[in-house]
């Protein structure tokens, strides 16, 4: 109908009143979307990773390799790409990694039952899941008994990398646990794989269980590891001094933050504060999202000395006072320093009233052990000069054809 005819133009923004009502239902609408997604998004990975487990499953439990011969994985491969091209799900090792996956988790169902239930966040598994149907349920199209309904909230190319890893039931539901409450990506996951988080947490001398609540405690001492790789940094020369070292971290704040894990944020370094009339300096100031706390973290490029630890409780008492708000929990402090003796530490934590813990950090580069751009042509000459020279020689030596 030519009533119903637009005149081409480019769409933009004209002839509206953006009120607050608006506003607010553009922002609904967006969040609804948003819900919609991550609903569809969960109920697909659920449905696939089901769909694995089983498969993984029928080729245990049928002895397929028995039953059919050594080549029947292959066989199904060629079988189900036939079927379904479109899909990548059906690659020879994709196969091979269900049957794996399977049959890591089910050696032991009764043990895997019960560490599910254990092990896994209860609060963001149920939280996740009531993304997808409101009541807390996951209901996929083909349910089974044994399949942890939490590995839903999991992608597959996690689960896989998870089970290669890992050489328990334990450490892989650990590894699954963090995955859900953190939402990591996969870069992310093996990185917090590689730096064997599972067996190095509550290893950091710390005092938290005697100054925080149980949950809590268990929390800041996953949080807080025991070593940090600082290889991203680089400073000036081999003996250099804390205000260097802060300044190489500061530099790389970003991949500060990485090595920090999850959670951190960054409030600032070298942050005043006045006590008395007199200002006092906080290294480097964090809140961390989850544990919903101040981290005052104290730097030292020494060994750790006894008197370290009175300091930053000193700053940790000035951040509760100054900073601290009502809904926020005790502030935390850590010290990172080169090197310690964990006697020396345990015995500097009595009489401290608040919660601190020390780590130790590794692979800073110093620059001046790295050759310059002048170096390095210098270096090439030298070594091509050699060269001609050793050729010079081998020619000369070698006899003439007759």
């Amino acid at each position: 109908m030519k009533g119903d005819y637009i005149e081409p133009r480019f769409v933009k923004s004209h002839d509206v009143t953006l009120d607050s009502e608006y506003a607010e239902w553009i922002a609904e609408v967006k969040h609804r979307y948003r819900s919609a997604q991550i609903k569809a998004a969960v109920k697909v990975n659920g449905e696939k990773l089901l769909f694995n487990w089983q498969l993984g499953c029928d080729l245990v439990q049928k002895k397929a390799e028995e039953r059919w011969g050594a080549g029947v994985v292959e066989q199904v491969s060629l079988d189900m790409q036939r079927e379904f091209p479109e899909s990548t799900n059906f690659s020879v090792r994709n196969l091979w990694y269900m049957k794996q996956w399977y049959m890591f988790y089910t050696e032991n169902m009764e043990k895997l039952k019960r560490l599910v239930s254990e092990m896994l966040p209860t609060e963001e598994y149920e939280h996740k899941l009531q993304q997808i149907d409101g009541d807390g349920t996951v209901k996929l199209k083909q349910p089974v008994s044994e399949f942890p309904l939490a590995f839903a909230c999991v992608p597959w190319g996690h689960h896989v990398r998870i089970v290669q890893h890992s050489e328990t039931i334990e450490e892989a539901l650990y590894y699954v646990g963090y995955t859900i409450k953190e939402g990591v990506s996969r870069n992310i996951l093996e990185r917090v794989m590689k730096d064997d988080v599972y067996n190095k947490r509550g290893k950091t001398p710390n005092n938290f269980p005697q100054h925080l609540t149980p949950q809590m405690a268990g929390l800041a001492q996953q949080v807080v590891k025991e070593n940090y790789d600082f290889g991203f940094a680089t400073v000036s020369h081999e003996t250099y001094d804390e205000s260097e070292l802060e300044a190489a971290l500061h530099e790389n704040i970003t991949a500060m933050l990485l090595e920090l894990g999850n959670g951190f944020a960054f409030l600032g370094k070298q942050r005043e504060i006045l006590v008395g009339g007199r200002t006092r300096k906080i290294d480097m100031l964090f809140y961390h999202i989850r544990l919903r706390c101040y981290i005052v973290c104290e730097l030292k490029a020494k060994a750790f000395e006894p008197e370290f630890a009175g300091k930053l409780n000193y700053y940790v008492n000035a951040v509760d006072e100054v900073l601290k708000q009502s809904d926020d929990n005790p502030t935390i402090g850590l010290l990172i320093c080169s090197n310690m003796n964990k006697a020396d530490v345990q015995w500097s934590f009595k009489g401290i009233t608040t919660p601190i813990g020390v780590a130790t950090y590794n692979n800073i580069r110093i620059k001046d052990m790295l050759p310059t751009q002048e170096q390095l042509k210098e270096r090439m000459e030298l070594l091509r000069k050699e060269l001609r020279t050793t050729k010079r020689l081998m020619n000369k030596n070698i006899p003439n054809k007759q």
